[in-house]
């Protein structure tokens, strides 16, 4: 047997990667046990009871199972995908070949009849549902034909045995309900394993995208420490200059650049979000409506005429205005833009508990396989370095809020990303 078992799947091309033909290869490697087993139960039959089973026969079904195992390697080494459809094909074959074997070995009555109860867990594990239950059913319908048709073994006297009808029925329902209940449990079990790996995997890419938002963050704080004292110098500078009789005809232009610094001191205290804190110390109460209104016209100064408001929240409600929010949704506002818009609108909406704040432009659009890459970084159409950290920062601080960014193509055109977030996130302890 040593020459006939199967390779390691590391040797198996495309393998590794293709999950169907990883299955395959199991079923390959359980047939030879089975294979095995078969020539031994055959061999120990023909030494205790002699010529009762037919064994040329028998030995001839093990036999195809060895060709169908060889076969079937040859195809896995080719690089073969592998799909459901030929699982259970597999899975039919190595039924056949068992209720052929028990058919002329006594049918039921051969102690060995319920081993098909593996295939039936095999096949919850590996075949897709209607597959399983499938099998489930012929199984069950091909323990009930043997009970009724089968070679009869003329075995030596004190080896047979003669079941009533009433027990050969209460075999059948055994077998049926053990087939049943393993079908049920085996797929629950396995789907709650797939549910839980999927879990793990999006923890882990969760904990891969915080971890590059730390180092950007511990960059981006280093980077407004330096930018701090310039900044804060410069501006006492003009502030000195203003006062200044001989420059007075500069007024205005100091004025301008007074403004310039404040903004780029404003942009410095804002880059820190990027360090994943949900919440930045600069807040202050005001209304929902106040809020939206300030960032459409803090963000209208920097590109006039190009954005319009719709407040359709309920503007009463008093929350905090959080300078990490005001970060996320300039930065939406810029991408849309960028992207080729000549015209954004802002629409803010209140639905029950949740603030729905949408970016809607007329833009291009998303490139193809952009919204199913939403949030991760450098997804970007643009070319400069740096581009497509908008939207995963947009992600990663709406998570810490407790919510979540969705993007879709615009109904006449261009793109929408929405921002949904609990008010629960943006009001303080006393305002609730």
């Amino acid at each position: 047997m040593a020459g006939l078992l199967p390779l390691p799947l590391r040797r198996i091309p495309g393998a590794s990667e293709d999950v169907g033909a990883r299955n395959m290869l199991l079923l390959t490697q359980l047939r030879w046990l089975a294979i095995a087993g078969q020539l031994a139960a055959i061999f120990a039959a023909w030494l205790w009871i002699g010529d009762a089973l037919p064994i040329v026969p028998m030995v001839a079904i093990t036999a195809a199972l060895a060709g169908l195992n060889l076969s079937t390697l040859s195809l896995l080494h080719r690089g073969w995908k592998v799909a459901n459809h030929q699982l259970f094909v597999a899975i039919l074959m190595d039924w056949a070949a068992l209720s052929s074997q028990v058919y002329l070995s006594g049918g039921t009555t051969n102690p060995f009849a319920s081993i098909g109860l593996l295939q039936v867990v095999i096949g919850a594990m590996l075949l897709d549902i209607w597959s399983s239950w499938a099998l489930v059913v012929l199984h069950s319908l091909t323990f009930a034909m043997l009970s009724a048709f089968h070679r009869p073994l003329a075995l030596p006297s004190g080896y047979g045995t003669v079941f009533s009808p009433v027990h050969m029925l209460a075999s059948w329902l055994n077998f049926v309900l053990v087939c049943v209940l393993l079908m049920l449990f085996v797929t629950r079990i396995s789907r709650n394993l797939r549910i839980r790996d999927a879990r793990l995997a999006e923890l882990r890419q969760q904990a891969a995208e915080e971890d590059h938002i730390v180092r950007m963050g511990l960059l981006a704080s280093g980077a407004a420490h330096e930018l701090g004292t310039p900044l804060a110098s410069m501006s006492v500078i003009l502030g000195d200059w203003r006062h200044q009789p001989d420059l007075q005809p500069l007024t205005e232009e100091i004025g301008e650049m007074q403004a310039a610094v404040a903004r780029c001191k404003d942009i410095v205290t804002g880059i820190l979000y990027a360090s994943g804190e949900a919440r930045s110390e600069r807040v202050e109460r005001t209304s929902l409506s106040a809020f939206v209104a300030q960032v459409a016209r803090d963000w209208d100064a920097l590109r006039p005429g190009m954005i319009t408001l719709r407040d359709r929240s309920d503007h009463a409600i008093p929350i905090v205005a959080d300078r990490t929010l005001v970060q996320v949704l300039f930065n939406l506002l810029d991408n849309a833009i960028e992207a080729g818009a000549s015209h954004v609108t802002l629409i803010a909406e209140t639905d029950e508990n949740t603030l729905r704040l949408s970016v809607e432009d007329d833009g291009p659009g998303f490139a193809p396989g952009m919204i199913e890459g939403l949030g991760k970084p450098y997804r970007s159409t643009k070319e400069r370095r740096g581009a497509g950290l908008g939207l995963f920062l947009a992600v990663n601080v709406l998570r810490k809020l407790g919510g979540t960014v969705t993007a879709a193509p615009g109904a006449q055109g261009g793109a929408v990303v929405t921002l949904a977030i609990p008010l629960t996130a943006l009001t303080l302890e006393e305002l609730r």
